[in-house]
């Protein structure tokens, strides 16, 4: 099978039988209509059908080395820096469809696969046939062009004791069984974006493991297809709630469902299984094999697009109610594009620096990447705070679309245009401000950036300490010392 259609890939989701909890329902069919999750689904069904448009066809795909047919571009392996562009760009494609708010779209776990199946030999050294695995596994996403999620952290319950240990180590997920054809797992994870509707569950490591007897039964790294047997999902409340476009813009689009993953005694067969109670495999297993940059490629290049319309939309805000010439809004508009042209300053970066990994792939410079993973979480957090201030009390008076072609419309057209824009074009616009810095969504955008890569404060530890410092020490210190 090449590229999938959206098309394709609605027919696909009718046939899954997930089981999802959602706002006391349980659903174990017809997934892509129910109202929690059908308009996100048709937003991501526009994504595939992207894929043959004759405007982007030629950067989303790439001709399958050993199909012949036309498969994403975020699968191909980069052996030369026009490899890693045509990534990029395809990252790009994908994220302003959705100005960068969809966090889990399919390239995102597409390029941690690539990454991975490259590094089959890494796998094999704990057993040949985890080798062999990945690399099948990685073909067959590839191939079938599979919509992957994955969930990493156990469930919070008690922040004082390792996650291992939460409940005595029976809450977290874990190999509870073993036999001829695979393992059985037991337990549940955290936090799976778009699991309800997604193809597959890539249960992979999350925390740093100690490599001790008690901690073999939670090093693993497998997949399981999204209805597997003992598999279900708890998924928190859906913030679409059925409302026209015009006024909730946003939400009514891209509402990437989060769910808490119940492992109810899941058999997950051997030819599934990457890695099994080896503890130092599973802590190698993003920085080893080269995923973590891969995937943080795809992130920078998301985000991007997110601060380019944040920009768009703060410069339309401040022409529209006559503020820009004001020295303070400059600033905070100076703010935004200072964020931008970070992050492309970081891509162009890694990619001018990219250089090749042991397994042969072209890989980005991590230093770049990793500041910017470092610093966007905290940065975003200013940005919809800028829309709040200039957007000001004219936020909190918001009509609907029912009100602006109702028997308000000759008021709104009074008294609520601005500067530049008519009663109903002023409403329209600060609707779709509303839904980027005040809405349940646009706190939800927030929340999920702060933490996308994991709680910030320990993620700045883990920078600290693998930064080399010492060049810089030597040279302080060669300074002191001169005579």
């Amino acid at each position: 099978m090449a590229a999938r259609t959206g098309k394709e890939f609605l027919e696909r989701l009718s046939n899954s039988r997930p089981t999802v909890h959602v706002q006391g329902e349980t659903v174990t069919e017809n997934i892509q209509d129910h109202p929690a999750f059908r308009n996100v689904v048709r937003t991501y069904a526009e994504l595939y059908d992207l894929q043959h448009a004759p405007e982007h066809k030629d950067v989303l795909t790439y001709t399958s080395p050993t199909s012949g047919e036309p498969v994403g571009t975020s699968f191909l392996t980069p052996k030369t820096p026009e490899d890693l562009v045509k990534r990029r760009q395809a990252y790009k494609v994908w994220a302003d469809h959705s100005n960068g708010m969809l966090g889990r779209t399919g390239d995102y776990m597409n390029s941690s696969l690539m990454a991975l199946a490259s590094a089959a030999d890494w796998f094999a050294q704990a057993n040949p046939a985890f080798g062999e695995n990945i690399r099948r596994y990685y073909e067959k996403v590839r191939e079938e062009d599979l919509l992957c999620t994955h969930t990493l952290i156990p469930p919070q319950v008690n922040r004082a004791v390792a996650g291992t240990q939460q409940a005595g180590g029976k809450l977290a997920a874990r190999i509870v069984d073993e036999d001829d054809n695979g393992i059985v797992i037991r337990g549940a994870r955290m936090l799976a974006t778009i699991a309800p509707f997604a193809d597959e569950m890539l249960v992979f490591p999350s925390t740093v493991l100690r490599g001790t007897p008690e901690d073999a039964p939670y090093s693993y790294a497998f997949a399981v297809p999204n209805d597997a047997k003992g598999l279900r999902y708890i998924a928190r409340e859906p913030l679409d709630y059925d409302r026209p476009r015009h006024d909730h813009p946003l939400a009514s689009r891209f509402e990437e469902s989060d769910a808490v993953v119940v492992f109810d005694d899941v058999h997950v067969p051997y030819e599934r299984c990457f890695a099994i109670g080896n503890a130092e495999l599973c802590n190698g297993f993003y920085a080893k094999t080269s995923a973590v940059v891969h995937m943080t490629h795809q992130v920078v290049t998301r985000t991007s697009a997110k601060t380019e319309y944040i920009l768009g939309l703060v410069s339309l805000l401040t022409e529209a109610i006559g503020i820009e010439q004001f020295q303070h809004v400059q600033e905070d508009i100076a703010d935004v594009i200072s964020t931008l042209e970070m992050l492309r300053a970081f891509l162009r970066a890694a990619e001018a620096d990219a250089e090749l990994n042991e397994f042969g792939v072209l890989t980005p410079a991590w230093a770049p990447l990793n500041a910017a993973r470092n610093l966007y979480p905290k940065l975003y957090q200013r940005l919809p705070q800028i829309l709040r201030k200039l957007g000001a009390s004219g936020l909190m008076a918001t009509p609907t679309e029912a009100d602006v072609v109702g028997p308000a419309g000759t008021d709104i057209a009074t008294y609520l245009q601005s500067a530049t824009l008519t009663g109903p074009e002023r409403i329209r616009l600060f609707r779709l401000v509303w839904d980027t810095c005040i809405s349940a969504f646009s706190s939800r955008q927030s929340l999920y950036e702060y933490y996308f890569f994991g709680d910030p404060v320990r993620m700045a530890g883990a920078y600290v300490k693998s930064y080399d410092r010492e060049p810089y020490k030597a040279r302080v210190q060669a300074f002191l010392e001169r005579a």
